[in-house]
């Protein structure tokens, strides 16, 4: 997972209708034809077979049964393709939401989650409608990799269990440190059909992968593992087995148990559904933009998020995001527009209503094989290796968010990895910020030759010892305001004047503004004159912002200007001396 580049958005002047209209609308208003129907046909049949196994592997992964993760996938992934801001959006369950899914499932119970879920939507809604998308992309790239790195190795922790057919005493721990002493002690309990039937599956994915690129490896597999429980009445868990297979019909919408109480414990996990659900479908969204050149419409893309969980919630689904590689899949797959994402969740539909009896005979070992190919592919191997490599602090940042994901918390694990990275940021701009000391020229040493060149430079023959001039190069902000206003009180009631040169300076905050304040009037008391050069007009504002102007300070447009006005009044200040 890379760092959230920002994707190209509408212009600043455009109206909160352009902001806000689904891509679908879009589609529709260009001309849509059979040819379009036909490819969006094909695409979303062949996103449907990939979401098919994946969907219900999420959802036994989460702790939820696997007939949720296809409820998901259906009313919440047709929201997202109706309602959302990128055209080639796939919504459903996924893999990154399975630690936080069953952490808050195991604490609060299936209606917890599902009143989370709900909440979650409502959060997303507010962030999108409050123009909030843009600033998702900040998330440091470090802490993306790390914390989907982490996610990945607990998702393989924790089909373990499936992977081997262990047969555990006892309910298996969620942490790691926890879950690792029970599963040795329980290998000696190792399923051998189990076994080869989850080595299978993998093998199955990564040829198809490899040798046969536009096959469903993920379906092969399954159904392959299905055929031979079947057919040699294997000794494995099944989803029948587990969980009574899935129903051959689509549930009616109701609204989950709602009390304050409930909804005050259940708001932490809510706010970390939200955030990782943001961050996860604005990146596909821009996954998507890179593979077409189109552009998505963040805030719009959020507001959809945030109906299709509040509609997955009130179907009995999970958390819904945007998913990236089944929106490659549907991009790959020759997709025109949205109609692609809700012919997927069509097909899924169809499934649940024709062959839902066929899933009864999914070994759960296979599903295990599956969420392991995708945790293996979640690990982006060589940007972790290229972090590490890269300096201290962005290994810092990668190692520390990696560590809190696998052994504490992942919301914990993105709040300190992106303070830390911040931190190091701020470190780093301030080492980029200078101050520079200028001695100004005399008028005599600035005059022309007669053949037009400048004379020589000479500081010892052409300083002012009058007048101090700094220039200040870069961003003038909080970071490198102590270290700036340490280099300009170096004045004394001895010099006439003070010239600042900000023509470097982009910008500034209060802390700088408040550095330039509290050195004017230093320098008022002291009887120093301070002159401000270069000023841009956005910088000029934020000093308006906080009263720094005349008579307090004076404005020039560059240094040599200063000078010169400070020249112009020198006689004058002598003579009012003499006086």
């Amino acid at each position: 997972m890379s760092q959230t580049p920002s994707a190209r958005q509408a212009p600043p002047g455009a109206s909160f209708a352009d902001l806000f209209t689904p891509k679908l609308v879009t589609v529709l208003r260009e001309g849509y034809g059979l040819a379009h129907l036909r490819a969006d046909a094909v695409a979303g049949l062949t996103v449907a077979i990939v979401a098919l196994p994946l969907s219900m592997a999420i959802a036994i992964a989460s702790g939820a049964s696997p007939a949720q993760g296809l409820y998901t996938a259906i009313f919440g992934g047709v929201v997202v393709s109706m309602l959302g801001g990128s055209r080639f959006q796939i919504g459903g369950p996924a893999g990154a939401f399975i630690v936080l899914v069953a952490a808050t499932a195991g604490r609060h119970g299936m209606d917890g989650l599902i009143l989370a879920t709900g909440m979650a939507g409502l959060i997303l809604l507010a962030v999108g409608y409050l123009r909030l998308g843009t600033y998702i992309k900040f998330i440091p790239y470090p802490v993306t990799v790390g914390f989907t790195a982490g996610i990945a190795v607990i998702i393989f922790a924790s089909q373990i269990r499936d992977l081997l057919g262990l047969t555990l005493n006892g309910p298996e721990p969620g942490p790691l440190l926890e879950k690792l002493p029970v599963l040795w002690q329980g290998l000696g309990t190792v399923n051998g059909a189990a076994l080869g039937l989850s080595l299978g599956t993998i093998l199955v994915i990564a040829g198809t992968s490899r040798f046969f690129p536009r096959w469903p490896g993920m379906l092969i597999g399954v159904a392959g593992a299905a055929a031979a429980t079947v057919m040699f009445d294997l000794p494995v868990e099944t989803i029948g087995s587990r969980f009574g297979g899935i129903p051959s019909t689509l549930p009616l919408p109701q609204v989950p148990e709602i009390s304050l109480a409930k909804a005050q414990a259940v708001l932490p996990d809510a706010v970390a559904f939200a955030l990782l659900g943001a961050i996860e479908s604005l990146l596909s969204a821009v996954v998507a933009d890179g593979m077409t050149g189109r552009r998505h419409r963040s805030n719009c893309e959020l507001v959809a998020q945030g109906a299709a969980n509040i509609a997955s919630s009130l179907f009995g689904g999970i958390c819904v995001t945007g998913t990236i590689a089944r929106t490659a899949t549907n991009v790959r797959a020759g997709a025109h527009g949205p109609f692609a994402g809700m012919m997927h969740s069509g097909f899924l539909a169809l499934f649940i209503l024709v062959a839902a009896p066929l899933a009864s005979d999914i070994p759960l070992a296979s599903l295990a094989g599956v969420l392991a190919v995708v945790a293996w592919k979640m690990i982006e191997k060589h940007a972790f290796a290229t972090l590490v490599r890269a300096t201290r602090g962005d290994a810092l940042v990668l190692l520390t968010t990696l560590g809190l994901t696998v052994f504490r918390d992942l919301t914990e694990a993105i709040i300190v990895g992106f303070a830390l990275g911040s931190v190091l940021f701020i470190h780093r701009m301030s080492k980029t910020t200078a101050v520079e000391s200028h001695h100004p020229f005399v008028a005599e040493d600035r005059a022309d030759t007669a053949d037009g060149a400048r004379k020589p430079y000479d500081e010892d023959e052409a300083a002012d010892p009058d007048v101090v001039v700094y220039r200040i190069v870069g961003a003038f902000f909080f970071g490198a305001a102590a270290s700036i206003g340490s280099v300009l009180e170096r004045i004394s009631d001895t010099h006439k004047a003070l010239v600042i040169d900000l023509a470097a300076v982009p910008f500034l905050d209060s802390t700088a503004a408040n550095t330039i304040e509290g050195l004017a009037h230093k320098a008022q008391r002291q009887g120093v004159r301070v002159i401000l050069t270069g000023v841009s007009a956005g910088v000029r504002r934020d000093l308006a912002a906080h009263e720094i102007a005349p008579p307090l300070i004076e404005f020039e447009t560059t240094i040599d200007a200063a000078l010169a006005k400070i020249k112009a009044a020198a006689p004058t200040d002598a003579g009012a001396a003499a006086d």
